[in-house]
């Protein structure tokens, strides 16, 4: 078996899929060989995330070869080739616990549902690749200010390339994906329809996808702006550029990351002018409250919850997030059947009929951790998320020092990560740039010298303008 489009059974896969994703790897030891080791990581992710196929090879016992995996594979190759006496530096912590619980629950879920330890192993394997390796990275790369300051870059260009890309779809109906790999990542094409246009998916999942990366590099690029951090970008003025992009995001007519552009605008603007990180801190405890209610009792608050979005939201998106409401109240129901470990693969946290149609959709990545994997899965994976984000700004860098042009990256680099979080109580799409993200904080919480010179933090008033204007990495 070849190459298939996970969401669209109907698609053939051009040549190109197989040549470009068996090149993928050669390509990023290239990569090292040519770039500096951390830039090489920050390069590889965002150009697989943003112009790879959304294709798969299945391998038995393994995780299907995606673009996801073939990145962190040829990353960690790339590694040992050139850069292993980076792994070294690791040195495990407290604050891995999480994602360690997280990679190996599902060895448990397997055991107690009587599925083998075959299953066990594999399915261990498959999420220790998908969530542990780029976490793994992430630490041992993206480990202080002046990584997440890359990532940060990166992520502000990605979505200015993605920009042209993005446009052409919304004018003439998501294409590109079709042109030149074969066919849509999803099948059903009608759900890139939306408020009256085309939502773009360009070489991603999911319009929802899209929108949410979009989101991301014009936070980025707001923020970079706003604190000084980058003026101008080749040789544009950085107010420009970032206008583009807030038009292109706005076109992109995802409404979910609208608001959460507008909760992280919020969120970084009060700890500037208030020098309090309260709201974040409420927040992580919101999400955290939102899913022991879900997920630990019989308690639904969805309907008053529904009610009141019905007043700013267009009744389709009304009906949709109805939808996925149901589906979750059954589905948690469902889960706390097995509430320790969950029901492990296979499909059997779902809900079918007596002839095994199914009844369910699994929409969001929490109910998805918690369905498989029970409340050790669910607390292991929103865990090994915040928890780093809530050290790094009670720790390490209070809001007071969000604006400081070193702290400023990593600051919103953490705000993204947060809103990914706030993204996942109602969408399943795993973004491996957000778990090495939160790697790097991870790693950023953990360097004892992070605090103890304020004045190394601060730039220097002899800075030239050229370094000040200019996104050195």
């Amino acid at each position: 078996m070849g190459f298939v489009f996970g969401g669209n059974p109907f698609a053939s896969p051009t040549l190109l899929v197989p040549l470009v994703m068996f090149a993928w790897i050669p390509i990023i030891i290239y990569l090292f060989s040519r770039l500096p080791a951390r830039r090489a990581v920050v390069v590889t992710y965002l150009v697989a995330w943003l112009f790879l196929p959304e294709a798969g090879l299945p391998i038995i016992g393994l995780p299907d070869f995606t673009k996801t995996i073939a990145t962190a594979y040829g990353i960690l190759i790339a590694t040992v080739i050139f850069d292993v006496g980076r792994i070294t530096t690791f040195r495990y912590s407290w604050i891995d616990i999480p994602m360690t619980i997280w990679c190996l629950c599902p060895f448990a879920s397997s055991i107690t549902n009587d599925l083998g330890p075959y299953d066990g192993a594999s399915a261990v394997l498959a999420q220790t690749i998908t969530w542990g390796l780029p976490y793994f990275l992430g630490r041992i790369y993206l480990n202080n200010l002046t990584a997440l300051r890359e990532l940060a870059v990166g992520i502000f260009i990605g979505g200015l390339v993605y920009i042209p890309l993005c446009l052409y779809e919304i004018r003439l109906s998501p294409q590109l994906h079709s042109i030149f790999y074969g066919g849509h990542a999803r099948a059903d094409f009608g759900q890139t329809m939306r408020l009256g246009g085309f939502r773009p998916t360009v070489f991603m999942e999911h319009g929802l996808a899209v929108g949410a990366f979009m989101m991301a590099a014009t936070l980025s690029g707001i923020w970079l702006w706003q604190t000084g951090v980058i003026k101008q970008l080749w040789n544009i003025p950085m107010e420009w550029l970032v206008g583009a992009l807030f038009i292109t995001f706005i076109l992109t007519r995802s409404t979910g990351a609208y608001g959460l552009l507008a909760i992280a605008i919020a969120l970084l603007y009060v700890g500037k002018e208030l020098r309090t990180a309260f709201p974040v801190f409420l927040l992580i405890a919101a999400i955290g409250t939102y899913l022991f209610i879900n997920a630990e009792t019989n308690t639904y608050f969805t309907d008053q919850l529904l009610e009141f979005l019905g007043q700013f939201l267009p009744e389709d998106r009304v009906g949709s997030i109805t939808f996925r409401f149901n589906n979750e109240e059954l589905l948690a129901d469902r889960a706390r059947e097995k509430l320790i470990f969950g029901w492990g693969g296979w499909g059997r946290a779902l809900i079918r009929d007596a002839n095994g149609n199914q009844l369910t959709i699994q929409d969001s990545l929490w109910i998805i951790a918690f369905g498989h994997y029970g409340t050790v899965g669910l607390v292991s994976f929103a865990t090994s998320m915040l928890m780093p984000i809530f050290n790094l700004f009670w720790v390490r860098y209070p809001a007071r020092l969000w604006t400081n042009r070193k702290v400023a990256p990593a600051a919103v680099i953490a705000i993204m990560a947060l809103m990914y979080m706030i993204d996942c109580l109602v969408n399943a799409l795993i973004n491996p740039i957000y778990i090495i993200a939160t790697g790097g904080i991870a790693g950023l919480v953990l360097r004892r010298e992070s605090l103890k010179s304020r004045a190394q933090i601060r730039p220097k008033a002899t800075v030239s303008r050229r370094f000040a204007i200019q996104p050195k990495f």
